[in-house]
């Protein structure tokens, strides 16, 4: 099962690294992963989406809980959130083709952000079902090169239980 975790720990050297060991250690592969500062200057978010099931989801936790430097490790597993990514994808594009793929960009709600004679790069957010169709239509056209983000994640509304 695809787990999305969320990490608050403290912004200092090495964090990172020794979050990712814990992963690793334990031989499990992190599927996606973003990490930046938060509206705390002092803290920053590190989104993780792995695989597992609900034991080793646990022991993780528990681990992550051990490191000096986590805040807090929150679960968005059948939580109610909001998800984004973010994809730079350069495609291959000519006279021929670019009315169509202009037309892509346009109903996926993306952006063409470079243009030259042989190819557009175009900027696209969404989930990570929409980046991928969206992929999946530029295709036949040539994807030259593309860059993707890790997932983020922000639960939905307020959930006043926890005063969050």
């Amino acid at each position: 099962m695809q787990h999305t975790l969320s990490l608050l720990v403290e912004n200092k050297p090495g964090v990172l690294a020794r979050i990712a060991g814990l992963f690793s250690r334990r031989g499990y592969n992190i599927e996606s992963l973003a990490v930046n500062t938060t509206e705390v200057p002092n803290l920053s978010r590190i989104t993780l989406v792995v695989l597992g099931d609900e034991r080793v989801l646990e022991q993780i936790t528990k681990q992550a809980y051990k490191l000096i430097e986590v805040v807090k490790v929150n679960d968005f597993t059948g939580v109610p959130m909001v998800e984004r990514e973010l994809a730079l994808i350069k495609v291959k594009s000519d006279a021929s083709t670019r009315r169509a793929i202009i037309d892509l960009v346009e109903i996926f709600r993306a952006n063409i952000v470079d243009v030259s004679d042989k190819d557009l790069i175009i900027e696209i957010t969404g989930d990570s079902e929409k980046i991928d169709a969206f992929k999946k239509n530029l295709e036949p056209y040539g994807i030259k090169e593309m860059v993707r983000t890790g997932k983020i994640v922000m639960e939905r509304g307020m959930n006043l239980n926890n005063n969050k």
